[in-house]
């Protein structure tokens, strides 16, 4: 692929229910939307995965007028011994060789990175850390995990999890000082962050404290703005843990500035009350860097999953 070549790149988002295709152009350094189609995920079924993506790359091919290189953002990991898929939440993935398979059925370059690091590298990328020397992407949705970007450029590490944040042991002492007790995590660990921090963690929060079901986070913030005892101490608790976890980022990596992601980024008080709850947790002369509301949210696990391929494939560039 030479300069004077048309050049393009697809990002491709894989979610449980869904999955987005937005074909961009290079256009003079910048990414340039040209096509977006979503289509329903075969979940179960691999065969009918690989053949799903394929059509649905083709018809991007066709909308750029050439063949691209692929990024791909998708939750889970891949054993970096094995190659094999590990804890997706697209079950007919688990345990396959999904790169190889994808690179074989679209006879192209393919770059997979998780759906937080394309979040990352978005948000540095154009969002709302552009041309910050260093950021980090931290999503709080259904799970809590992020992407470390240095220069515009995300940083994988050598098993390609750098940013797993949300599986870090929570502090026993602050479990203890909250009365919390230790959850079970799926990843087959007990006590991860994910299990506290994120959208259901906070659910389960609530409904500990609360002694019944819990409600979701929007309700629990909007109970504790009505005055409700109960949702105002949950918010309590999970503004500590959150600010405790996020402070030992700063010590851990430094970043210029975090961007929220995931469902909970769109709760006002984190804004207002995380840098003073993680000043808490560092000692003195190290400032909080920026909290910043995301730019791009949910819409730019697409765009990051092309930025990745472009950084793998191509010379860096602006967005």
């Amino acid at each position: 692929m030479t300069t004077s070549e048309p050049r393009g790149y697809h990002g491709i988002d894989i979610g449980g229910s869904k999955i987005e295709l937005v074909a961009f152009a290079d256009d003079g350094g910048a990414l340039a939307e040209v096509h977006r189609e979503r289509i329903a995920t075969p979940g179960t079924d691999f065969d009918a995965f690989v053949q799903e993506m394929t059509a649905l790359v083709a018809r991007g091919d066709a909308a750029l007028g050439l063949r691209a290189p692929a990024g791909i953002g998708l939750p889970g990991i891949i054993d970096s011994a094995t190659g094999r898929q590990v804890s997706s939440n697209v079950p007919a993935l688990n345990g396959r060789l999904v790169v190889s398979a994808l690179q074989e059925a679209l006879q192209r370059p393919v770059a997979i990175g998780n759906d937080c690091q394309c979040f990352a590298l978005s948000e540095a990328q154009g969002g709302a850390a552009h041309g910050l020397p260093s950021m980090f992407g931290a999503i709080i949705g259904t799970g809590a995990g992020g992407g470390y970007c240095v220069e515009g450029r995300l940083l994988r590490g050598m098993n390609g999890i750098a940013g797993e944040w949300g599986h870090w042991p929570a502090p026993a002492p602050l479990l203890i000082q909250h009365a919390v007790p230790i959850l079970d995590c799926p990843c087959g660990r007990s006590g991860c962050m994910e299990r506290y921090v994120s959208g259901p963690g906070m659910s389960k929060l609530h409904a500990h404290f609360a002694g019944g079901p819990g409600d979701t986070p929007l309700a629990i913030a909007a109970r504790a703005q009505a005055g409700d005892k109960t949702a105002a101490h949950t918010l309590e608790v999970h503004l500590d843990l959150l600010a405790h976890a996020l402070a030992t980022l700063v010590i851990t990596l430094d970043p210029h500035a975090i961007v929220l992601g995931g469902g909970l980024s769109q709760l006002a008080h984190l804004y207002e009350r995380l840098p003073a709850a993680m000043r808490r947790h560092l000692f003195p002369g190290v400032q909080v860097p920026p909290i910043l509301p995301p730019r791009f949210g949910d819409a730019g696990g697409a765009r990051g999953a092309a930025l990745l391929a472009k950084q793998m494939f191509d010379q860096p560039t602006t967005a």
